[in-house]
């Protein structure tokens, strides 16, 4: 399948002769999708680096806790698709930097909720503003109709990535192979997005 580019990218690079057949990473969706996610990383946003000392996992955590509180880490892991290792990283550094409190679920006294404390509620508002200004201007590209079709789209593709994975690692399971946490976690994920 041919897609038509305008990026200066495609121009400048051609495919190789060197090797029969090469992946055409202009036209390899995952690629595309991981381009553009690196030009939207937190740390490369200058005005919202300046903010705040915190790297890109503390920053998304820390968002994810002032958009879903009270919350607990296994549900940002889910919500965000980063692995729980990562998460428990980025919260015992929030805790560190006093952003954050952890209080005792009602329900369940093993978990512990997350919440923003005052000095955590400060940066959160700086940040999720420069993030709202930035979206805007990024949403403006696009249509009211193109935007909301892209937004189903990509959770199209988002379902269709956690699917591939989960059968993926489900399929290795059940080849006698022990799966990593991470794998795991995306068999848990998937589960939990069609029950």
């Amino acid at each position: 399948m041919s897609i038509i580019n305008h990026s200066a990218r495609s121009q400048v690079f051609e495919l190789t002769k060197e090797i029969t057949k090469p992946l055409d990473l202009n036209n390899h969706l995952p690629f595309r999708v991981a381009v553009v996610s690196n030009l939207l990383a937190l740390n490369r946003d200058w005005k919202i680096r300046n903010l705040s000392e915190l790297d890109p996992r503390e920053m998304r955590v820390l968002l994810n806790i002032g958009s879903y509180m009270p919350i607990k880490s296994a549900d940002i892991a889910y919500q965000s698709r980063l692995d729980s290792y990562t998460v428990s990283r980025a919260v015992k550094k929030l805790l560190e930097l006093n952003l954050i409190e952890s209080q005792p679920d009602s329900h369940k006294k093993n978990v512990k909720n997350l919440l923003l404390n005052e000095h955590g509620k400060v940066l959160y508002q700086r940040v999720s503003l420069a993030m709202e200004a930035r979206s805007t201007q990024l949403e403006n590209a696009l249509s009211e109709e193109e935007l909301e079709l892209f937004y189903k789209m990509l959770e199209k593709v988002e379902n269709k990535a956690e699917q591939l994975l989960a059968h993926q690692a489900t399929d290795l399971i059940s080849e006698g192979l022990d799966a990593p946490a991470d794998q795991k976690e995306i068999i848990r994920w998937y589960k939990k997005s069609t029950s």
